[in-house]
């Protein structure tokens, strides 16, 4: 999935989430944006990330990011990649330590903006996460990155209790409208 088949994909994206919604204008302006990709192009990029679920659908896979002190699905930079799934494949094994990742389709599950805070070395941005819904095996080894405190499979029943953010519930909401 490139910057011509996420443009594509934009044109005829239909959600029922009124948030999603006010997102596809913003995604359409910024992707024809030659550095759009790049994590120095201000004031948002593009990142990919991984919903990562198990066969049963029961569970998801959190990190808990270091610096945003929070958690999250695995995701990040796209650093000049324009294939976000293959950004979202890579984040995730990094993140994570997992190698057996099933991609359960090629056309994004979610998109979000949000606001990423200032860091000393960066100033307060957005990212445009495209968020692809990835299967993995819970028996296989975690790894926990430099990025992260902690990689837990939380069970979806009480991920409200993990983050309550409406991104992350209505992630939850489309898997479980899938089942």
């Amino acid at each position: 999935m490139n910057r011509q088949t996420l443009l594509h994909f934009f044109s005829i994206y239909i959600t029922p989430y009124l948030e999603e919604k006010s997102f596809i204008p913003q995604f359409n302006e910024l992707l024809i944006q030659q550095t759009c990709f790049e994590r120095t192009h201000l004031p948002g990029h593009i990142t990919g990330s991984a919903w990562i679920v198990d066969s049963a659908r029961t569970h998801v896979l959190l990190v808990h990011h270091a610096k945003l002190n929070k958690w999250l699905q695995p995701g990040g930079h796209a650093d000049g990649d324009e294939h976000v799934l293959r950004v979202a494949l890579r984040e995730a094994e990094e993140e994570t330590g997992l190698k057996d990742l099933t991609v359960i389709s090629e056309t994004p599950f979610d998109v979000d903006i949000h606001l990423i805070p200032a860091r000393k070395e960066l100033a307060e941005h957005f990212h445009f996460d495209i968020r692809f819904l990835i299967e993995a095996n819970p028996e296989e080894k975690i790894i926990v990155s430099d990025e992260s405190h902690d990689v837990k499979w939380i069970p979806l029943n009480n991920l409200e209790d993990w983050n309550s953010e409406q991104s992350i519930l209505r992630m939850k909401q489309k898997l479980l409208r899938t089942n």
